[in-house]
């Protein structure tokens, strides 16, 4: 066989070996591994893991992302999720659906810190989901608002995907931030028009309407929030403002989150052990992902497929943005299997090489930060398609009593709002560049 037709057939191997559910980073590494042999020959793979192994893991680079999920575990010990969705509730709680706004802003906020899709569907879930309950809200929307708002871990910087995928296509980290903040605060505003628009058309879905608190307790309530302001102007503030390193900055939002779970949210030497241990777990999950993801891709760069991919779409002459379409189909057709980052390790260095050769219009760097984002936004879209989208059953793991057609049903407005942002940011490619130009000159 020619080396393209090798890599063809790595590339259905992999899709098997997944199919079969072995697990993701053993389907990459063994394929990738087999491959290699191949194409090269067993001791040039030796030699390639001797060296690759112990660099890719002592990569600064990807030191942020530990720092990141540890920074995420205090501020789920912290309590501050519930302080968050407590404090939204005392100022929408009163609106029709006022309690599912605040769960998305809620989600945003905690987003904000933890980085994590599937962690921030979770530990809203523990307390919204019966709160919403409790007050009559129906199953569908509050299944749905929290499958939805989940998806905003890890849009709303900082973000540990976007960090992998600035790794992977060697962008710049800060820049991606920034890039993702427009369309994150789309993606808010979406949901919020959404739930609005659902419960003008189902009233009885929202429950009771309930009587606005004085301004005076909403003012007290905005208080029990200002430590999670000042993590996030610290953290942001100064890894934009050039004070921190991503990984410094990461470093000094984790420290700081640490001391707010100790002083008022109850952490102890065991809930410290605790989220140690959870932070190492995640951690080594995705070291082996990256490493699987790694050797497949070396293995595949060796038969040349992603070259050749590009230079046959770039002489092709097919349009753009038709291209950009069948990308969206198949990044939400692996959303419904697969979960975000190893979507964006899988496809990444296969795809990107294929949109920078295609003309947008833009200018390099931007049309790699447009790529990044827009990705993301499907990675995440793909991640509530029903039938087997993971934020629904992440869901449907926490409220094991809400049968499936109604979490399939309250994810459907919220399908809408995000093929909604889809649409505009791949119509519009500013929305995702524009902050960085202003920030960043």
């Amino acid at each position: 066989m020619s080396p393209v037709e090798i890599g063809l057939v790595m590339i259905l191997a992999m899709l098997a070996l997944m199919v079969i559910r072995m697990p993701i980073f053993l389907s990459m590494a063994l394929v990738g591994a087999v491959g290699y042999v191949t194409l090269v020959g067993a001791p040039p793979l030796l030699n390639y893991l001797k060296g690759s192994l112990s660099s890719l893991f002592v990569s600064y680079d990807l030191s942020v992302v530990p720092l990141f999920l540890l920074m995420g575990n205090f501020a789920a010990r912290a309590g501050i999720s519930q302080e968050l969705f407590a404090t939204c509730n005392a100022w929408v709680g009163h609106r029709r659906g006022g309690l599912a706004i605040s769960t998305i802003l809620g989600c945003a906020g905690f987003g904000a810190i933890c980085g994590s899709s599937l962690a921030t569907a979770s530990a809203m879930s523990r307390f919204a989901l019966p709160e919403m309950r409790r007050h009559g809200y129906s199953n569908a929307l509050s299944a749905g608002t929290l499958a939805a708002g989940g998806t905003l871990g890890i849009l709303i910087p900082p973000s540990v995907v976007l960090i992998i995928y600035a790794i992977l296509t060697e962008q710049n980290v800060v820049k991606l931030f920034l890039a993702a903040t427009v369309p994150g605060l789309i993606a808010v505003v979406g949901f919020i028009i959404a739930i609005m628009v659902y419960v003008r058309l189902f009233p009885a879905s929202a429950g009771p309407l309930r009587e606005r608190l004085p301004l005076r307790e909403r003012l007290q309530a905005l208080k029990k929030v200002g430590h999670v302001v000042a993590i996030f102007g610290i953290v942001l503030g100064g890894i934009y403002g050039g004070l921190f390193t991503p990984t410094e900055g990461a470093a000094v939002g984790a420290v700081i989150t640490g001391l707010v779970a100790v002083l008022f949210g109850g952490l102890r030497w065991r809930g410290l052990v605790d989220a140690s241990l959870e932070t190492a777990a995640a951690t080594a999950m995705i070291c082996a992902i990256v490493f699987g993801a790694d050797l497949f891709n070396v293995a595949l760069a060796l038969t040349r497929v992603p070259t050749h991919m590009a230079e046959w779409i770039s002489a092709a002459g097919i349009a753009p943005y038709a291209i950009l379409i069948v990308i969206i189909v198949i990044y939400l057709i692996l959303g419904c299997v697969m979960d975000s980052l190893s979507m964006i390790l899988l496809t990444v260095p296969i795809i990107f090489p294929a949109v920078m050769a295609l003309d947008f219009g833009l200018l390099p760097e931007q049309q790699a930060l447009w790529f990044g984002i827009l990705t993301l936004i499907v990675v995440e879209l793909g991640m509530i398609t029903p039938p087997v989208g993971l934020n629904l059953f992440i869901i449907s793991m926490l409220a094991r009593d809400i049968p499936h057609r109604d979490i399939f049903a309250g994810i459907v407005p919220f399908l809408c709002s995000e093929a909604v942002r889809v649409v505009l940011v791949a119509a519009f490619p500013t929305l995702s560049y524009w902050l960085v130009g202003a920030v960043m000159g």
